[in-house]
């Protein structure tokens, strides 16, 4: 008997999706809880898991086709896992028995099939030996397997060697993805529908590298593992600068001004796909530890497209940081319906003027934009200037003054 293999429940913010990757092919055999297909919506990538042990029966929805809340995408027969295979070369279902034998995880596996890599050649570092990802992207090859590999495939280097001819003007085009075309809409959105203005500031980043150079091993240890970063030190000192200046953490609902009695801080990450933003809930109610836990986990989960439409809805100001790529001044645009987004940047030491002497300090370049419907200019000008005072004197978080 077939089981339906349905889209997911979209939120009601979502309208639709549409077939990015199917993982498995029409009679490939699938075991439980294996990736069948990713399915893309406007802000994040969803995944869609065999419900049991089976073979997919028939694909209904091929990759780029639109795809609606609940919709069925595909059939699947439980428990044709093993009448598939019998039929599987010995060799293939000796490297299939090895594979899970092994413990690999489903998106290792894939990657080890691409390249062509013998599951028993890689050392699994995950939960009880299991085979990551990373592991198979961190495999090197022996030097001695490197030469039999070439001659097993003397195919490959010529194939992947095409000669492009002297002049040739090359052009790709790709379809924009569901995500990327959201973005684009939200940016436009920000700029058409608010009043965006932009103020800046720089600071001295000398007090806080002195302190986390100071505590980031003691940091570490005390905190399983968590690192101390730049982030967590803005996101305490966002916070308290949002609970001195309201009108910053405010937002605009048609003719109304409604003030968020929390600090839900959005941390911008950038993905292969795309920025996202996700959330940290109750940021002001949040130690230094949790935030950079908090950060590092949403990193790694977007890396891999596991973040959820909870983690990144909702928010009241957001965080980016473009000077982890280098950049030395920007102007942040607004994540609507939010006012206002405070942009960091890189860390670069500069002479400056101390008590009458030129001292060479670590400075960074602050942005903050504002819908200046809702924020005065007076306003977004003292709310970075607290920021500012609040990084230069790190003591001043600790005691909210």
């Amino acid at each position: 008997m077939s089981i339906e293999i349905k889209a997911p429940t979209f939120p009601e913010s979502i309208a639709d999706g549409s077939i990015a990757t199917w993982h498995k092919q029409v009679g490939e055999a699938v075991l439980r809880d294996e990736p069948l297909v990713d399915i893309e919506t406007d802000k994040v990538v969803l995944e869609v898991v065999a419900p049991a042990d089976g073979v997919l029966k028939e694909i209904l929805k091929p990759e780029g086709d639109t795809v609606l809340s609940d919709e069925v995408v595909a059939l699947f027969v439980e428990g044709g896992a093993a009448s598939a295979s019998t039929g599987a070369a010995p060799a293939e279902a000796e490297s299939s028995a090895s594979t899970q034998d092994l413990k690999v995880s489903p998106a290792a596996r894939k990657m080890l099939e691409e390249k062509g890599i013998e599951a028993s050649a890689v050392t699994g570092t995950g939960k009880g030996g299991v085979i990551t990802k990373e592991d198979v992207v961190n495999y090197k090859p022996a030097a001695s397997a490197a030469p039999a590999a070439a001659a097993a495939k003397p195919n490959v280097a010529p194939a992947a060697a095409v000669d492009v001819p002297a002049g040739e003007r090359v052009e790709k085009r790709v379809p924009m993805t569901r995500l990327r075309k959201r973005i684009a809409e939200r940016l436009l959105e920000a700029t058409h529908t608010t009043a965006m203005l932009t103020t800046f500031n720089e600071v001295n980043m000398k007090p806080v590298m002195d302190l986390r150079s100071q505590y980031k091993d003691l940091f570490e240890k005390s905190h399983n593992g968590t690192r101390l970063g730049f982030m967590g030190f803005f996101v305490k000192a966002a916070c308290e600068a949002l609970k001195r200046f309201p009108a910053v953490n405010a937002s605009i609902d048609g003719d109304d001004i409604v003030y968020h009695g929390f600090q839900d801080v959005g941390v911008a990450v950038s993905t292969e796909k795309g920025l996202v933003v996700p959330v940290l809930r109750d940021a002001e109610n949040m130690s230094m530890a949790k935030i950079e836990e908090k950060i590092r986990e949403y990193g790694l989960r977007a890396k891999d497209g596991k973040l959820s439409m909870e983690d990144m809805t909702g928010g009241t100001f957001t965080i980016t940081n473009g000077g982890v790529f280098g950049s030395l001044l920007s102007t942040p645009i607004l994540n609507p319906p939010q006012t206002a987004i405070l942009g960091m940047h890189k860390i670069q030491d500069r002479p400056m003027a101390v008590n009458g002497e030129v001292v060479i300090l670590p400075m960074m370049y602050l942005a903050l934009s504002y819908d200046h419907r809702l924020v005065d200019g007076k306003d977004a000008v003292q709310f970075l200037v607290a920021i500012k005072d609040l990084i230069e004197d790190p003591a001043r978080i600790l005691l909210e003054v």
